[in-house]
């Protein structure tokens, strides 16, 4: 899936790149520092179509864990 702010896609925009998350994910999540595991809840933006990636925003996050870059 491709994480974007939803609720439309636009495919030839950045919206991808850096994407509204619920509050208790950006408060957390460093892009290219730490990641993120969590109990997601995630939407679709549109059908599946075979060999794409789907589009999807992420509604909300629960049993998050936080795995920081050893040193």
């Amino acid at each position: 899936m491709g994480i974007y702010s939803g609720p439309s896609v636009d495919r030839r925009s950045l919206d991808n790149e850096n994407p509204e998350l619920p509050a208790n994910i950006q408060e957390r999540f460093v892009f290219f520092s730490n990641q993120v595991f969590a109990d997601f809840e995630v939407c679709p933006l549109e059908p599946k179509r075979r060999g794409w990636m789907q589009a999807a925003c992420i509604e909300s996050a629960k049993n998050i864990v936080v795995k920081e870059p050893k040193e």
